[in-house]
Parts: structure tokens; C-alpha cells; sequence
């Protein structure tokens, strides 16, 4: 079955990774760490066979939502959420108890105290068709 996993930031996460001035401050060696782990965490998926797809979004500013009236368009961030889709990856597990082992995993990934404190991920089910839904 393939579930995907999603993490989530700010505009704040976002900046202060650009070394911007936020109240949670990443060094150079945080990020440093962080991207070391990602590629770890990344390639073991690969090498179990897990890891179908990943990705990481760039920043809220850089986005837009669309809809909620005909033809309405708003740019990001968002006044209405603080946490907007950081990234994500679809793998491919024996069950939901493994695809949630592998999103714990992600707690393990080194950031500022500020930034790991809020950090979280879902795991959700991918279903196929309208059939898996159970309707």
C-alpha cells in the first residue's frame, strides 16, 4: 500500500532557514545537519524500496490559492494558517504501522530547538480508486 507522508512550516521556518532575523535562528551548521539527514533518511528509503517519490515546496510566498469564489486568486502566505505543506513522500509499505514508523523517523532530523518543538508530520493512506474509500 502506498501512504504519503507530509511535513509542515511557516513563512517563519522559511526565512529563518534564509537566515533571515525570526525568533527560531538556524545556523549554517543547522541547516547543514538537516539536509545531511534528509539525504540519509532519503537514501535508506531507497535502498529498502520504500520510497516512491519525494519533494520539498518552496516557501508560502511563493504560493497561491485558488478558489472559495469564482475566480478568486490570493498569494501566500496565508493570514488565516501559520503552517502551510513543507514537503513530502509517497512510499510504499507492508502497512500503516510501517509508514508510521518511517514519518517518526523525521523526529529524529536535527533543527533549532524553536523549530523542532513544532515539528510534526501526517501519514495518510493513498487510496487507488473510489473503492479503497469504502463507500
Amino acid at each position: 500500500m502506498k501512504y504519503m507522508i507530509l511535513t509542515y512550516a511557516s513563512q517563519r521556518d522559511y526565512d529563518a532557514m534564509a537566515g533571515k532575523p525570526t525568533e527560531t535562528e538556524w545556523a549554517g551548521e543547522d541547516f547543514a545537519a538537516m539536509h545531511a539527514f534528509m539525504t540519509k533518511f532519503n537514501r535508506e528509503l531507497e535502498e529498502s524500496g520504500e520510497l516512491v517519490e519525494t519533494r520539498g515546496l518552496d516557501a508560502p510566498v511563493h504560493t497561491r490559492r485558488v478558489g472559495g469564489a469564482p475566480g478568486l486568486v490570493t498569494d501566500g502566505p496565508y493570514a488565516e494558517t501559520q503552517e502551510v505543506l513543507a514537503g513530502y513522500w509517497i512510499v510504499e509499505c507492508e502497512s500503516f504501522d510501517r509508514a508510521t514508523q518511517v514519518a517518526a523517523r523525521l523526529g529524529e532530523c536535527p533543527a533549532p530547538p524553536g523549530a523542532a518543538a513544532t515539528a510534526y508530520a501526517d501519514v495518510r493512506p493513498i487510496v487507488e480508486s473510489s473503492a479503497d474509500l469504502g463507500f
